[in-house]
């Protein structure tokens, strides 16, 4: 049996009610409780579950619509249901969060009044009036942010071409998260300040790639959400573009890192050109499409959200490594190695960056010489020939170290600190003291940067910890791995990128927000002191769209 009643003029979010008619649904005599907004969809939605009751014909979209399945015929049943939801109704308008109570507004112009340097707008209501909100939103100056789904897809198209012909920026519609400038939006997590920019046409992909980063150490500047279907053909990547752009502007954001759904081919293309003219590193994701290679330029591609927040935590710490690091004036790269595996990989890691072949024929270990580079193998019969192992004995690879001074042309020098027993007692000490008077030698007008990975455990005798912490001492920069070695050494000899001319988007700069639809959005952002008011919105003239179209003509 089927008991009902309608609430009028009383709005409230689709969340909201869903969680009062979970609730409600516990109270004695009842089997199922659906709480719901009178509007058409909503009251198609009640017929087709087997809630319908002949009292929602009448119902507008600005009315509650309460249905309740019981064995009881006692209309009593009604009386009590409709005391519970006005208590929790009243609940919910009395919310506080942090002690302060949550500026609120019942119409578009008081919640501009009440935060007139309000930026962004957070829409969580109805799909089928989300798209009229957004273009106010964008009309008054405002970007938006759409939670709300079910928003058509010429819509999506008009809403977010208007946004970019303002200079403003759509993420939606169905866009699960944003985490802009410590301003948390919706499904967002709490990430440690650092210097990755995310970009999603994904919620949970962006959530993930913040999780991941933040578990290697790293910490994120802005995550940028689009909506599942901005990489879809009809809308063209849109709002990919403009974000990009956005965090392209941001010297905060010195790697950016892209996650989507499956793309459309030739909006993926659109997209990596548009990456490559950017010039910052970017880890690119695209889920579904298998990339002909690994690297192309400034873009390094993943096959995994863990391999894609691996890369941009990896370059993220070589961004870190190379602000530390005096300008080089020589563009050779010279690799001198106790490990023969070690030098193979960064002769092979080197020479995919820097676009040259490798050597296959490793005369007097020669891993690499190409164009002026060179990484030798100095564990290589021809340097062991009546001699110890470098890593016995480091004395050959000093040698070899020493002669840099009249290399001016050698603007990087990779090493490696192979511990452990069997190894020398200090080997940092001996590579510390030998740089430095390669460095003296030189002088001032020719700096050495010189970059090193440690192969060892804290429990070896030399003690990892104590290695590095020799090594750093010396202005050696200690990395942890070969990739991140070689990443940062390319980049030290490659010329920085033409900078940004645009100015800094005002958006990245910090976040006002009105939030339209779920509260708790709004009380999320007054926890963490962005500055919010909660417009309370309901549908205009009751959800009668002729008669709200004759209001907005009038004004």
């Amino acid at each position: 049996m089927i008991h009902a009643f309608i609430k009028k003029g009383s709005f409230q979010d689709s969340v909201s009610l869903m969680l009062i008619s979970r609730k409600l649904s516990d109270s004695p005599n009842v089997e199922e409780i659906s709480v719901m907004m009178g509007t058409p969809a909503n009251k198609s939605l009640l017929e087709v579950t087997g809630f319908w009751h002949p009292q929602f014909s009448s119902a507008t979209p600005n009315d509650i619509c309460v249905a309740i399945k019981t064995d009881s015929a006692n209309d009593s049943i009604t009386e009590q249901i409709g005391a519970a939801l006005d208590a929790a109704l009243k609940a919910i308008a009395q919310g506080q969060q942090g002690g302060k109570h949550l500026l609120k507004a019942r119409s578009w112009r008081m919640a501009r009044q009440k935060l007139p340097q309000a930026n962004m707008v957070l829409i969580s209501i109805a799909g089928e009036y989300a798209a009229g909100l957004a273009d106010q939103a964008l009309e008054d100056g405002c970007n938006v942010m759409m939670f709300s789904d079910n928003v058509s897809v010429e819509q999506e198209v008009a809403l977010k071409t208007k946004a970019r012909s303002k200079g403003l920026i759509v993420m939606g519609p169905d866009c699960g998260t944003a985490n802009i400038a410590g301003a948390p939006m919706a499904f967002a997590n709490i990430a440690p300040k650092g210097n990755i920019g995310i970009i999603g046409a994904s919620g949970t992909g962006i959530q993930e790639l913040t999780s991941q980063v933040t578990l290697a150490g790293q910490g994120i500047s802005h995550a940028i959400g689009l909506g599942g279907r901005d990489l879809s053909a009809e809308v063209g990547g849109i709002s990919a573009i403009s974000a990009l752009r956005m965090l392209a502007a941001d010297p905060h954001s010195q790697v950016l890192a892209f996650v989507s759904k499956p793309p459309a081919e030739a909006v993926r293309q659109r997209i990596i050109e548009e990456m490559k003219s950017l010039g910052k590193p970017i880890v690119a994701l695209f889920l579904g499409a298998k990339a002909p290679f690994k690297q192309d330029g400034n873009i390094t591609f993943a096959a995994t959200l863990d391999e894609a927040a691996r890369l941009a935590a990896m370059l993220a710490h070589v961004q870190q490594m190379a602000a530390q690091q005096p300008a080089v004036c020589g563009s050779k790269i010279s690799g001198l190695y106790a490990g023969g595996t070690l030098a193979a990989e960064c002769a092979m890691l080197l020479a995919d960056r820097l676009g040259v072949e490798a050597d296959s024929t490793h005369q007097q270990g020669s891993m690499l010489n190409a164009e002026g580079h060179r990484i030798i193998d100095m564990g290589d019969d021809f340097y062991t020939q009546g001699k110890p192992h470098p890593m016995i004995d480091p004395s050959t690879r000093n040698q070899e170290i020493a002669r840099l001074a009249q290399q001016p042309e050698v603007g990087v020098l990779l090493l490696d600190v192979v511990i452990g027993y069997g190894a020398q007692e200090d080997p940092a000490r001996s590579l510390a003291d030998t740089v430095k008077r390669v460095r003296a030698n030189r002088g001032a007008a020719h700096p050495l940067a010189v970059i090193a990975t440690v192969t060892g455990t804290e429990q070896d005798p030399q003690q990892r910890s104590k290695q590095i912490a020799t090594l750093a001492e010396a202005g050696i920069s200690v990395m942890n791995s070969l990739p991140e070695a070689v990443a940062l050494a390319s980049q030290l000899i490659t010329p920085p990128p033409v900078g940004i001319t645009d100015p800094i988007p005002p958006l990245l700069a910090g976040l006002s927000v009105i939030n339209a639809g779920l509260r708790s959005f709004a009380d999320d952002l007054q926890t963490n002191e962005i500055p919010v008011v909660h417009y309370q919105w309901a549908p205009v003239a009751g959800g009668n769209q002729r008669l709200a179209n004759i209001l907005k003509n009038l004004k």
